[in-house]
């Protein structure tokens, strides 16, 4: 998820406490009876890992599945003895084995198609816009409902390689969280650059993360850069719990002229739901080229509005199912910082279901990111520098990351 590590449940209290005065008994039992809701579905995930070296642990990526069929093998405590536990801190067993950093890694290296070589390879500005909207497609993930990932502790790194495809992570701010991304592919002539803000919201029978910055996609080899923004995540807990993607993505590129608007949906009563909707249009003459449609976990259809001839552009199926967790190829040149480093003992302990000892584990991580920041203070470094973006804040264009470096260098751990 796209939260901290209890954006639901932490919301809730939040909610709580704001109608503290006129609160009755009646509001606290169904807070509790919502809480309970709410755990009484964690379990259902299926929980998969490798771990490929002693230091660094690594799981599977979200894929089709995730989030839908439970593992026999995961045996999470009792119902009672969650919400007992609620009440002190957020015990490990409600994390998936990774970091929120991964997740926004493996939405561009964990593929089962090389999307973003159809980008580069279109021959028209039209076939590339639209192998743009597949490949930002592609990136919307499933999460799993009631479990969530490790909030990033600031530094903190993910650096992965696929093939040419060289992916930096770094977590550039810890309070607001802000994520920066730098990709890039040599052969390919391509570079990303993304900086996200994950900013949850409660709404009574639900929560929506707004993931507020951009992404750009850069095909340098034509001279085109694509903006584009994100979904939001929707984590509705009433009438039906589940987790899906909404709200509307727009793709604009400035060379040449082409938009693309997106609506993600959701079924409020369950059911398949993930629609996607949109239209692909020249901005010039606002005409529209595309019709865009069908579901963002199966297949999207554009449609020309010349002929009304129909295409697939994207198949869920061949890019984002039975993805595999990346190796470690070089341990010895990973670094201190890698997620699969910093959360590397919890999330073993996880795996093993040693809950006692993945509640220590979590509890040193977050004491050693205390110590962190009370010595930069005792120094006079009030303000984080990271390694490898230049970072800015303005009211108007919110967050912006900048990457140090031209390229990205190839890292010592590979996606499959």
């Amino acid at each position: 998820m796209l939260l901290d590590d209890s954006p639901i449940v932490s919301c809730l209290l939040q909610n709580n406490k704001v109608s503290n005065e006129n609160r009755t008994e009646q509001n606290r039992t169904n807070l509790l009876l919502l809480l309970v809701l709410l755990l009484s579905f964690s379990n259902n995930f299926e929980m998969v890992a490798e771990q490929k070296d002693t230091k660094v642990v690594l799981t599977k990526p979200f894929s089709l599945g995730s989030g839908s069929v439970s593992d026999p093998a995961y045996g999470a405590p009792s119902l009672l003895k969650r919400v007992l536990t609620l009440f002190k801190n957020l015990p490990p067993m409600f994390n998936i084995p990774k970091s929120q950093l991964q997740c926004y890694g493996e939405s561009v290296y964990s593929t089962g198609l090389d999307m973003l070589s159809r980008c580069n390879s279109g021959e028209s500005p039209l076939e590339r816009f639209t192998s743009v909207v597949a490949w930002s497609i592609s990136t919307t993930r499933p999460s799993p409902f009631g479990i969530a990932p490790y909030n990033p502790i600031l530094g903190e790194t993910h650096h992965v390689s696929k093939g040419n495809l060289h992916v930096l992570l770094e977590q550039v701010s810890h309070n607001p969280p802000v994520s920066a991304l730098h990709a890039t592919d040599e052969k390919e002539n391509i570079e990303m650059i993304w900086c996200q803000q994950p900013v949850p919201r409660f709404r009574g029978t639900s929560v929506e993360a707004q993931v507020l910055g951009k992404r750009q996609l850069k095909l340098l080899n034509h001279g085109e850069t694509y903006e584009m923004n994100s979904p939001n995540l929707f984590i509705r807990i009433l009438p039906v719990p589940g987790v899906d993607w909404v709200g509307n993505v727009n793709i604009k590129c400035l060379e040449n002229g082409l938009v693309a608007k997106l609506s993600y949906r959701s079924s409020l009563f369950g059911g398949h739901g993930r629609y996607i909707r949109g239209q692909i249009l020249d901005s010039s003459s606002t005409k529209v080229l595309y019709e865009v449609y069908g579901h963002w976990d199966s297949i999207v259809q554009v449609k020309d509005t010349n002929n009304g001839k129909e295409r697939e552009i994207y198949n869920a199926k061949e890019v984002i199912s039975e993805l595999q967790a990346p190796i470690v190829k070089d341990a010895k040149s990973v670094w201190p910082t890698e997620s699969g480093v910093v959360w590397g003992e919890l999330s073993q302990a996880i795996l093993n279901k040693e809950w006692e000892k993945a509640r220590e584990a979590k509890q040193a991580v977050e004491e050693r990111q205390r110590n962190m920041s009370r010595e930069r203070e005792t120094q006079g470094l009030y303000t984080w520098t990271p390694k490898n973006f230049v970072v800015s804040y303005s009211k108007e264009a919110g967050w912006e990351c900048s990457p140090i470096h031209k390229l990205v260098p190839p890292a010592p751990i590979i996606a499959q």
